[in-house]
Parts: structure tokens; C-alpha cells; sequence
């Protein structure tokens, strides 16, 4: 607090409040002796700038003690500057004793009258630097609880980011290991569209959120791996209008929510399962046709709740899963750079 920029424009206003408030309610008697009013006032005026930078000085010096001793830092302070008001006060005295040629027979008196009001100053000043430094402590806590928030989430989301790569590879090998056996120059065509999709996910891996543009185009060659499976029994249709294609979604939400649908719902010629990509209300919608496998397969719980925590991360927008009337679908919120 000592050491503020414009420190000097509080210890003037401060020597005027003392040399007012002495003259209404004890008169000029801070000596034992009488004073005109300019030098009353220019005493006031020094022992205030004297206790202030007296006080800065010793405030670079109460860390210092604090580690050494173990005291709270405001007690060294306050211990320090008593020794800064003796030592201004007897100053002060001496100083005037020898200019007005008074007895030193009575430094005592002017001694007392001096600590008295040195020390009235020294109190007020050390009240208002401890709740400076208060609120400093306060403000500090509250930045580095908030910067501990921010790397908490920020590795949860490092988290939930590679859950996703290990994912995919695990599904789409199972693709393959199907497709081999079958149709070698699918299986060439699948591999050749799965480098593609996995770059993607490699270019990606870094970024928080990407252009819903480049995300379609990453999920055409992924619903293309999909159809080499399911042919005709699986439909995606996209729907999105171009002018939602500048906003922003976070890598592979798109993938995530189409194997979603996939892993929990019948995709065969007799019940072919129907994807339908859409935008509503500043929404990016995945729907589905519901028709629920009678065996689940085991699930980590890793997709949807991936997403969520995901996009709350992001701007803190809730992702909407709906499932009614047949239809199962999920409304992620579309992001502008602005919201991220």
C-alpha cells in the first residue's frame, strides 16, 4: 500500500484531516509550546510524509521477517513501524527544541504529545494497509482458484479428447478384420478411406473446436467406411444449409453421435436405420429412427457423455438428448468464435 503511485497526495490530504482535527479538539497542543499555524501545520505535514515513507521502506523488509520468524506479515509490519514513529517523533522534538531554543528539560512532555499523535497516524495508516492487503490476499485466492479451474478443465478436456482416437481405431479395426476376408479390393478401398478419416483426426487432435465445414467433409468419408459395411440398410442424410457450415463444433462430434446410433440400434434390410444431420435454433441436430437391439452391446458410456461434457467446457451450452415417439435424436449447440 506505502509504495501506491500517488502517495503523496494522500499524505497531504491526511496531514490536512490531523492538523484539522488537532485544531477543533485539542487545539495546537501536539508541543508544550505555541505555534503559528503555517509551521504547525508543515510539522504535521513532515512527521505524516516521514511515518508514510518511513512505513514504505520497511514494508519491502516484512517478508523478509515473516520467513525467518514465522510471524504474519502485518505483525512485522506493525512491530517495524513503532520503531519508525519513536524514531520520527524524538526527530521531530529534538529538531524543534534546538530551533526554537527550548529547555531540554522538557523533551519528556514534548516527547509524549509527539508519540501521541505520531502513533494515531502510524494506526490509521496500519488499519487501512491491513485491509489492502486483505483484499490483495482475497483477489489473489480468487485468480488462482479461477487458474486452477481453468487447468482442471483443461485436462479433463485433454482427457475426453483422447478417448476419442483409441475409439475409433478400435471400431473401424473391427471393420476391417470382417472386410479381409471378404473382398480384398474393398478391404484396399477401406483402408485407403480410413488414412483419410484418421488423418483428419491426427490434423485435429490439438484443436478444441473446428468449422462444421470441415467436419462434414470428414464425416462424408466416414459414413463412405460405413457403407462399405452396411450398403443400402444405412442411411445418412445431410441437411445442413451452407450458412451453418462457418460455425464451429468440437472434432468428431459428428462421428461420435453416427457410431452412437450404429452401436444401439438394428441396422439390417428389414429395419435399415435412418440418420438425418440438421440445424435448428443455433443447433446442430443428429437424428435417428429408434429401433433398440434386443442384445446391448457392452457400452463404456464414453460417447454422449463425452460430447456433454465437451461442449460445457466449450461455452457452457447444454447438449439435448431426446428420446421420443420413436425417434432418439441429440442437438449439440453450433459455436461462434465469440461464445468459445
Amino acid at each position: 500500500m506505502f509504495g501506491v503511485r500517488y502517495r503523496y497526495v494522500f499524505v497531504v490530504l491526511l496531514a490536512i484531516y490531523s492538523y484539522l482535527n488537532i485544531l477543533f479538539t485539542e487545539g495546537d497542543r501536539l508541543f508544550g509550546f505555541e505555534l503559528n499555524n503555517f509551521a504547525f501545520f508543515g510539522i504535521l505535514f513532515s512527521m505524516t510524509l516521514l511515518i508514510w515513507e518511513g512505513n514504505r521502506l520497511t514494508e519491502g523488509q516484512r517478508e523478509r521477517y515473516h520467513y525467518k520468524s514465522g510471524l504474519h506479515p502485518l505483525i512485522i509490519q506493525f512491530l517495524l513501524s513503532l520503531v519508525v514513529v519513536a524514531g520520527v517523533s524524538a526527530c521531530s522534538v529534538f529538531a524543534l527544541l534546538l530551533l526554537l531554543d527550548e529547555p531540554m528539560a522538557t523533551v519528556m512532555l514534548h516527547m509524549k504529545l509527539s508519540l501521541g499523535f505520531a502513533f494515531r497516524i502510524n494506526l490509521f495508516l496500519q488499519c487501512v494497509n491491513a485491509i489492502v492487503f486483505y483484499i490483495y490476499q482475497l483477489k489473489k485466492s480468487q485468480l488462482e482458484a479461477e487458474q486452477f479451474k481453468k487447468e482442471s478443465a483443461e485436462a479433463k478436456f485433454e482427457v475426453l479428447r483422447s478417448q476419442i482416437n483409441p475409439h475409433f481405431l478400435f471400431n473401424s479395426f473391427n471393420v476391417l478384420s470382417t472386410l479381409v476376408y471378404k473382398d480384398a479390393d474393398t478391404s484396399a478401398r477401406f483402408i485407403e478411406q480410413l488414412s483419410d478419416v484418421y488423418r483428419y483426426l491426427l490434423n485435429n487432435q490439438d484443436n478444441k473446436v473446428v468449422r462444421l465445414k470441415k467436419e462434414l467433409e470428414f464425416i462424408n468419408a466416414y459414413i463412405y467406411l460405413l457403407k462399405i459395411r452396411f450398403g443400402d440398410n444405412l442411411h445418412v442424410e445431410n441437411n445442413i444449409p451452407e450458412e451453418k457450415k462457418d460455425t464451429f463444433i468440437a472434432p468428431s462430434t459428428l462421428q461420435l453421435l453416427i457410431e452412437n446410433a450404429i452401436k444401439h440400434n438394428v441396422v439390417s434390410k428389414q429395419n435399415p436405420l435412418k440418420i438425418s444431420l440438421y440445424s435448428s435454433n443455433g443447433h446442430l441436430i443428429v437424428e435417428n429412427n429408434l429401433q433398440p437391439k434386443r442384445v446391448k452391446e457392452a457400452s463404456t458410456n464414453v460417447g454422449l457423455e463425452n460430447i456433454k461434457n465437451r461442449y460445457k467446457f466449450l461455452g457452457g451450452k447444454d447438449t439435448v438428448v431426446i428420446n421420443s415417439n420413436g425417434v432418439f435424436k441429440v442437438e449439440v449447440p453450433l459455436l461462434e468464435m465469440d461464445t468459445i
